[in-house]
């Protein structure tokens, strides 16, 4: 090993640095704090942590507070504080030793004349850091050693001899490095022996409570949501929010400046510039004018702008230095807001018009990589619409409109789009626009134009460059986007057959497409789906609606088709009920909700969307079981939320259900002729519903009844038959009350049902069948079928159709088998065996109630029944809050938020609440609840 040479010391205290220059006091002084400083004790009480580990390293950018937090820190300091501002000519060792050596005598702790002095610039002996090392380890008290800007030093010489005197002075040396940069220290060594304090940008970075305070300082009184907004804006960078809180005072308004503030025009701008963009190499600046047109970057995309190999040596660098270049992790970056602003500005002015085809270049390499929203973003601010349309269509993303999660976005991006975007996939774009919006005459225009030009040219590829040729789809993708609308149109105009024939081409088309594509975007096939399915309940085929609606409900989770879930559960819901089963119909439209609930409830609305919590269906489902169970009031709460839902008006069947349920509620509060009017969906449809129209007409012959008209009546139900039972058992009970029980019989045993039918249908059926036996003199007969009705009719809480029965049902319930069967849900009475005994209440002579008495005189039922008398458990205060909510239908975030209670919080009390009420689930709650007059 060669020999290294001995550079003379002397032991003389100098007065001047080896180049013979007059020591600058002001590198040893600590910096002053300004009047506006201010002291954050949490970054305070973790640099003390500093006097516990050999080194600590505060790092940051430019302006991010560093220097004044480490000279605020040591000035509180009893320890000797040796403070040094480090420059660019300390990397020659000489100096720096010499400096160090100066900053230790300066704080009263200088090396003895066995350190020596360095007498030569370029070098220093091993002897110098050995002595220095060996004085220092001797110390009873520990010497903290502050070197700022240390992102000055560069020379590894430099380095090697400080990690020597730091290794070997033990507990007598506490350094702190405050650099922008990494120091060539083993950081990792000391960071593994827990040696090592940090506090880096994340943490240097003001909070909106501390921003609010710093801007007070200043002479600025502003909220802590502006001051949040401000340091989002920012990122707490402390620099920029003591130069805008500066030009705020100059403002006539404030807190208008500070929230609207031009970056690039602002002193921020010059300090930026001048701290991080001034200085770097050509290709460095070049490469960050280039790149702020993006919100994030990687090497690979940098290099499609600049047209270089260089950005990975170049961000890493940029990074390191901590040039306002943050690291998103996998090798992405983004700038910081406020740099990127400058940079945009920076670029108009240094490249001017370059920055759209900057755009089309990463539109195209985005498109290539797989980043279709990214992509359609860039394609937008370069006005390049038809690549931006094609690579939606070319993707199979165009289903994205409808599902409600990144809809409203997509429709923003489109919505500048003009009439120059002349190809097919830009046409389609405007179709599912309009089409989203309910707009048919536009919707299906555009989507006749795309139609017209796919047939003189099949849609290729977005862009020759945007996707590899072996993976491009085709003028298949642009077809197949022209089946689902076609599918919505025909929907939303109420004709099933062409559905269905958009259906089969939609099927065909999905072979030629790449599978993967499919795989992608799930949302495509769930939306033609629930199209279909919603088309054949329309149609009245529920069975084979029922099939594809429940495909969709079953479709692996995911955030794409959460929303097809959703309204596929409504519906099924729906079909339930029109089938007489309310109990199965309440738990699938809870379900729908609570579904719902996991979406954005801020999502747009649209065909497949819904709009917040529920698409309107599930709503209009949860009114009409309401009604049948007499729950009038809820059931008008119900039909108010979905009115507020633009589906409740535009889709056929969403229409439908609202007009059933509204002209149903309206029946059972005794206003006919309304539910006349209301019975009308008042939607143009190429094909009527056979549901909706028995429905209708049911309607209409209720009406005609309440006022005298019997033979009207029976005209109107001309026309229903037995293959909708629930119609068919409403039908024959107004035919029977309008006087023709063999015609009510024959509707009866006509039924026939395309699958189970409901307790409803069953309910019905025999209270009709019981009064023409009653009507008969077959008492036996008609006692009996009135008691199976209130078994049946009892699990479900089905009272409407003893409500609405008439004067004949009145004896028949006053007897002793069905007043059992009645009581505690459809009449008052005493509480069920055991349930007095537990009361504390001695046992009650059984007899008629009172209620049963009444029945006895002739007396009309109750317009709403009284709920069952059973005991009500105690809940505490929270928790009926907390019940209350629930049946307000709010989300468990949306009862966190409103009672101020975390999550989990919520969550134990809805355990207690199901506990109590012996329940599972948030709908059996709601209605135990009612039962029990808790609610």
């Amino acid at each position: 090993m060669p020999a290294v040479p001995v550079v003379p010391t002397v032991p003389a205290v100098p007065c001047a640095d080896p180049l013979g220059e007059p020591f600058l006091r002001t590198r040893f002084a600590l910096p002053a704090r300004p009047a506006t400083f201010l002291r954050r004790q949490r970054l305070v009480d973790h640099l003390d942590q500093a006097l516990g580990t050999p080194l600590t390293l505060v790092n940051g950018a430019a302006g991010a507070g560093k220097t004044l937090l480490a000279a605020d820190w040591a000035a509180g300091l009893r320890s000797p504080v040796a403070w040094l501002t480090v420059e660019a000519g300390d990397r020659r060792p000489g100096v720096f030793w010499a400096y160090v050596l100066q900053s230790l005598r300066a704080c009263g702790a200088p090396a003895s004349d066995a350190v020596g002095v360095p007498v030569d610039a370029s070098g220093v002996g091993r002897g110098l850091p050995a002595a220095l090392a060996a004085e220092l380890s001797a110390r009873d008290r520990p010497v903290v050693l502050v070197l700022d800007e240390y992102d000055c030093m560069t020379a590894p010489e430099v380095t090697e001899q400080l990690a020597f005197v730091l290794r070997h002075a033990g507990r007598g040396l506490r350094l702190v490095l405050v650099t922008r940069t990494e120091p060539l220290l083993p950081l990792h060594r000391y960071r593994a022996a827990g040696e090592l304090t940090e506090i880096r940008a994340a943490e240097l970075a003001f909070t909106p409570e501390e921003a609010a305070a710093l801007l007070e300082l200043h002479g600025l009184s502003l909220p802590v949501d502006a001051a949040r907004a401000l340091v989002d804006r920012t990122r707490g960078w402390a620099a920029g929010l003591r130069l805008s809180a500066l030009a705020a005072r100059e403002s006539a308004d404030p807190e208008l400046y500070l929230k609207e503030f031009e970056a690039d025009r602002s002193t921020v701008a010059d300090f930026l510039l001048a701290e991080v963009l001034k200085g770097r190499t050509p290709e460095a600046q070049d490469l960050l004018l280039r790149v702020s047109v993006l919100k994030r970057f990687c090497p690979g995309l940098a290099d499609a702008l600049t047209l270089r190999t260089d950005a990975a040596p170049l961000l890493a660098g940029l990074h390191r230095e901590n040039a306002f270049v943050e690291h998103l992790g996998h090798s992405w970056y983004q700038l910081h807001p406020l740099f990127g602003e400058i940079l945009r500005a920076h670029l108009r002015v240094r490249l001017p018009g370059v920055e759209p085809e900057l755009h089309r270049r990463a539109a195209r390499w985005l498109r290539r990589s797989g980043f279709l929203p990214e992509a359609l973003a860039h394609g937008a601010a370069a006005d390049d619409w038809d690549f931006a349309a094609g690579a939606l269509v070319d993707d199979l993303a165009i289903g994205r409109l409808f599902t409600g999660l990144c809809s409203d976005d997509l429709t923003q991006l489109f919505s500048p789009m003009g009439p120059e975007a002349r190809s097919p996939a830009a046409d389609l774009v405007r179709a599912a626009r309009d089409l989203s919006r309910y707009d048919l005459d536009h919707g299906r225009a555009h989507l006749r134009h795309a139609e017209e030009r796919l047939a003189d040219d099949a849609l290729g590829p977005a862009d020759d460059t945007s996707r590899p040729a072996a993976d491009a789809p085709g003028p298949a993708a642009a077809r197949l986007s022209c089946a689902l609308l076609e599918a919505l149109a025909a929907r939303l105009t109420g004709c099933p057959p062409q559905v269905e024939e958009a259906a089969e081409a939609a099927d065909e088309l999905r072979r030629q497409v790449p599978a993967h594509l499919l795989d992608e975007h799930p949302e495509l096939t769930a939306l033609l789906l629930t199209h279909l399915g919603s088309a054949r309940l329309w149609a009245g085929r529920f069975e084979d609606a029922r099939a594809v609606l429940t495909t969709v409900a079953g479709t692996p989770g995911g955030a794409s088709t959460v929303l097809l879930r959703e309204e596929s559960m409504g519906h099924l819901a729906l079909l339930d009920y029109l089938n007489g089963w309310l109990d199965r119909a309440e738990r699938k439209a809870l379900a729908a909700l609570s579904e719902a609930e996991r979406a954005d409830p801020l999502r747009p609305s649209g065909p497949g969307s819904g709009s917040g919590p529920g698409s309107g269906i599930e709503r209009l489902v949860l009114a009409a079981v309401a009604v049948d169970r007499h729950e009038l009031g809820r059931a008008q709460a119900l039909l108010d939320e979905a009115a507020r839902l633009p589906s409740a008006t535009r889709d056929p069947v969403t229409a439908a259900g609202r007009a059933l349920v509204t002209a149903r509620l309206l029946l059972a509060r005794g206003k006919a002729r309304a539910a006349v009017e209301a019975a009308d969906p008042a939607v143009s449809t190429a094909v009527a519903s056979p549901w909706a129209a028995s429905h209708e007409k049911l309607v209409a012959s209720a009406a005609h009844l309440a006022e005298g008209r019997p033979d009207s009546a029976a005209e109107v139900l001309r026309g229903i038959s037995g293959d909708q039972p629930v119609c068919a058992v409403e039908a024959a009970a107004l035919q029977l009350a309008a006087g023709r029980p063999r015609d009510a019989v024959d509707l009866l045993d006509g039924i026939r049902a395309e699958g189970p039918t409901g307790p409803a249908v069953a309910v019905g059926a025999a209270l009709v069948r019981a009064r023409v036996a009653e009507e008969a003199g077959d008492t036996v007969t008609a006692r009996r079928l009135v008691a199976q009705a209130l078994l049946d009719a009892r699990r479900e809480r089905l009272r409407r159709p003893f409500l609405g029965a008439g004067a004949w049902i009145r004896p028949l319930l006053a007897t002793a088998p069905s007043r059992a069967l009645a009581e505690g849900w459809l009449t008052p009475g005493p509480p069920r065996h055991g349930e007095q005994s537990r009361r504390g209440e001695p046992p009650r002579h059984a007899g008629p109630s009172r209620r049963g008495q009444r029945l006895r005189r002739g007396e009309p039922l109750r317009p709403e029944p009284l709920p069952s008398l059973l005991v009500a458990p105690e809940l505490s205060g929270r928790e009926h809050d907390v019940l209350e909510r629930l049946a307000r239908m709010m989300s468990t975030e949306e009862i966190a938020a409103d009672l101020y209670l975390s999550v989990n919080t919520v969550k134990t009390h809805l355990k207690s609440v199901y506990r109590k009420l012996a329940v599972n689930r948030r709908g059996e709650a709601v209605r135990r609840a009612r039962e029990l007059r808790l609610l």
